[in-house]
C-alpha cells in the first residue's frame, strides 16, 4: 500500500532518533548543534505534530548520514504535512478517536482481542448506535450519529486495492451479549459471519470452555504499520483509549495475541459458533 502522511512522520522521528543516538549526542547536544530546543527535538523524535524539513537537513548533516539517506529523510518531513480525510468534519472528534484514525488510515494489518462488543471495524450500524448509547457518557442524538458515522467511514478501508488484514479473536461473551436487543444481534452476527468469508479478515472466537486466559485484562488492538517499529497497541480504557509502542509493551501484547490465537477455536469452528448462537437467537 502507500505510504500515507502519519507513517512517514512516524518514520521519520524513528530514524531521528536512530541517528542521534547512533552518535552518541543526547537531545540537548543535537539540538543546539542546529539551533532548535531539546523540547523540539524531543517532538520530532517522538513523532508528534509538525516537523521542518530544513531542521531535518541540518540534523542529518550533522549526524553525518549519507547523502541518499539526508535527502530520504528530507522527503519524509516534507510528506508528513497531509491530514486525513477526518480533519475536515465539521464537528470534533475525541482525541482518541482522533490518534486511531490517524494510525488506521495506514495500517497493513490489525490484531483485535475483543471480550466486550464486536470489533468496531466488524459493526453493522445498528450495533455500533446501541454500542454508542450505552455509554456512560450521556451524548445527544447527533453526537451519537456522529460517532456512528465515523465508524462506518472506517470500515472503508476495507475497499481499498489492498486493504489491511484484520486478525479478530473474540471472546464468546461478546456475541452472547446481547446489545440492541435480538433484532440487532441475528444481524450483526450474520454481518461478522459474512464478513469473516473475506480473504483479508479471520476470525476466531475464543470459548467459554477455554477458561482463563492471555488477556484478562480486556480488550486490545494491535495496529501493524510497514515495518515493525511502527507498530501501536491499543488498549480500551473508560472514557478513552491507551496507546502504547514502547518495545517491551508491544512485544507483551504480541505474545499475548499469540497465545490468544492458540487458545481459541479454529476458524472453521468460530464460525460454527457462531452460526449456532444466531440461531439461539
Amino acid at each position: 500500500m502507500a505510504v500515507g502522511p502519519t507513517t512517514r512522520r512516524r518514520q521519520l522521528g524513528a530514524d531521528l532518533r536512530r541517528l542521534r543516538e547512533g552518535k552518541g549526542l543526547t537531545l540537548e547536544e543535537a539540538g543546539a548543534l542546529v539551533g532548535i530546543s531539546k523540547a523540539t527535538l524531543s517532538r520530532y523524535e517522538t513523532k508528534e505534530g509538525p516537523v521542518k524539513w530544513p531542521a531535518v537537513d541540518a540534523l542529518c548533516r550533522e549526524y553525518g548520514s549519507s547523502e541518499e539517506e539526508r535527502r530520504t529523510l528530507v522527503e519524509l518531513a516534507k510528506g508528513a504535512r497531509i491530514q486525513g480525510w477526518w480533519r475536515s468534519l465539521a464537528d470534533p472528534i475525541p482525541e482518541s478517536m482522533n490518534l486511531m484514525l490517524t494510525l488506521e488510515d495506514e495500517v497493513v494489518r490489525e490484531d483485535h482481542y475483543a471480550c466486550m462488543y464486536v470489533p468496531g471495524l466488524l459493526q453493522t450500524r445498528a450495533y455500533a448506535e446501541a454500542v454508542h448509547r450505552a455509554s456512560e457518557m450521556r451524548c445527544t442524538e447527533q453526537e451519537i450519529t456522529h460517532m456512528v458515522d465515523i465508524r462506518m467511514k472506517r470500515q472503508e478501508i476495507f475497499e481499498r486495492e489492498d486493504p489491511p488484514h484484520i486478525w479478530a479473536v473474540v471472546d464468546e461473551a461478546v456475541v452472547r451479549r446481547s446489545v440492541g436487543g435480538r433484532d440487532v444481534m441475528r444481524q450483526q452476527l450474520r454481518y461478522l459471519l459474512s464478513q469473516a468469508q473475506e480473504p483479508h479478515i479471520t476470525v476466531q472466537m475464543l470459548p467459554f470452555e477455554a477458561g482463563a486466559h492471555a488477556a484478562a485484562v480486556g480488550s486490545f488492538v494491535i495496529l501493524g504499520g510497514p515495518t515493525p517499529q511502527l507498530d501501536v497497541v491499543y488498549v480500551d480504557i473508560l472514557g478513552g483509549g491507551l496507546f502504547m509502542e514502547k518495545p517491551q509493551e508491544l512485544e507483551r501484547y504480541k505474545l499475548a495475541f499469540e497465545y490468544l490465537r492458540a487458545q481459541a477455536l479454529s476458524i472453521d469452528a468460530s464460525a460454527a459458533l457462531l452460526d449456532r448462537v444466531g440461531k439461539e437467537l
